[in-house]
């Protein structure tokens, strides 16, 4: 029987209950530290209500228990990104519905609404399938009957519609104007020739280049958490490579090294935040006049210098630490949007060439 006490000593209410979980198997347990009764009670019934997993809860409750799933499997940055949508763009409008009421319908006048804000295709997409995550978890582990995200169909785009990106020549005319600052001259000279991402340039340690047989290793990454310094494995597992360094390069390095007083071994070789190269390239782009890009598409840069080099993708994929080639090839056509009508062209000129030439 759950029964509610008051603590004679400090005045709090605690309450004692039974419950069984949603694998079968019984508890008892005692929650204490409520200021009323009352208190005490709402929290049972919540909690009571969480175990039974019925869909007549509210989403916000259902929520709860599908973030406790993901905190158990995901790293914590993607915790954060999920918490950061459910709590800013979905709870707001689903949280106080109960989970088997919600209709396609309610979800197309969510996305509607959204859709008018005027977000990044991109970021609607990921906003929907955040939602369609949590419905997909109540129907392939709480048999919930189906997921009305699939009726209302999806909103926003997987691909960005353009990749821009420099040139050999548009980055060394940026790099002229860093000159006056070696960390950013050395940190935009690996970004551009290695394509390393920035969270794993930032976890760089000294231990990570080997200068005499010209590669570094990739097998970390820096993030910023709740205002702390993270360091976190790669973001896949194929992010753990050997990436090949050009001569020009490893001198650079070298010379960078010498520079930094005290350098041991397990030194960041770039003890800045996340936010300091952001503020670096915005300040050569202003100096430089080229076109302006981020700090990512420093990474698409590369890439597109290894297309124009007739790299193939699969060596290009080890390289920039894809998953799989399709990412690869993905990126090729957005940087090169045009190349099946070029590629078209070219066949036809090859085609009425042989023409002429029976």
């Amino acid at each position: 029987m759950n029964k509610a006490k008051k603590d004679p000593d400090n005045g709090t209410w605690s309450i004692q209950y039974r419950y069984t979980d949603w694998q079968g198997e019984q508890h008892k347990s005692t929650k204490r530290g409520f200021k009323t009764k009352r208190e005490a009670e709402n929290w049972l019934s919540t909690f009571l209500t969480k175990q039974e997993v019925n869909f007549d809860m509210k989403m916000k409750d259902f929520i709860d228990i599908y973030m406790e799933d993901c905190r158990s499997r995901l790293r914590e940055n993607t915790i954060l990104t999920k918490e950061y949508i459910i709590n800013d763009k979905i709870l707001p409008y689903f949280g106080k519905k109960a989970v088997n009421s919600i209709t396609a319908a309610d979800i197309r006048r969510w996305q509607n609404e959204l859709i008018g804000k005027g977000y990044k295709p991109t970021y609607l997409k990921t906003i929907n399938n955040q939602l369609t995550a949590v419905f997909n978890f109540a129907v392939n582990y709480y048999d919930l009957g189906s997921n009305p995200c699939k009726k209302a169909g999806s909103m926003g785009k997987a691909k960005a519609e353009e990749m821009p990106f420099w040139t050999v020549e548009e980055f060394e005319i940026f790099l002229d104007h860093m000159m006056d600052k070696r960390r950013s001259y050395v940190a935009f000279e690996l970004l551009f020739w290695t394509g390393l991402r920035k969270g794993e340039l930032l976890a760089l340690t000294r231990e990570d280049v080997d200068l005499e047989k010209k590669v570094l290793t990739v097998n970390k990454s820096y993030q910023r958490i709740k205002k702390k310094d993270v360091i976190t494995p790669p973001k896949t597992p194929k992010s753990n490579r050997t990436i090949s360094l050009p001569d020009f390069l490893v001198t650079d390095l070298q010379e960078y090294f010498d520079s930094v007083y005290g350098l041991e071994p397990k030194d960041r070789l770039f003890p800045v935040g996340e936010s300091h190269f952001n503020d670096e390239i915005k300040r050569g782009i202003q100096k430089s006049g080229v076109q302006e890009i981020t700090v990512h598409n420093l990474r698409h840069s590369h890439a597109a210098m290894l297309a124009h080099m007739k790299i193939m993708p699969l060596e290009v994929a080890s390289r920039l630490g894809h998953e799989n080639v399709e990412t690869t090839l993905d990126i090729y056509e957005h940087l090169y949007p045009d190349s099946q009508m070029k590629l078209a062209e070219e066949i036809n000129k090859r085609y009425k060439k042989g023409e002429r030439e029976e």
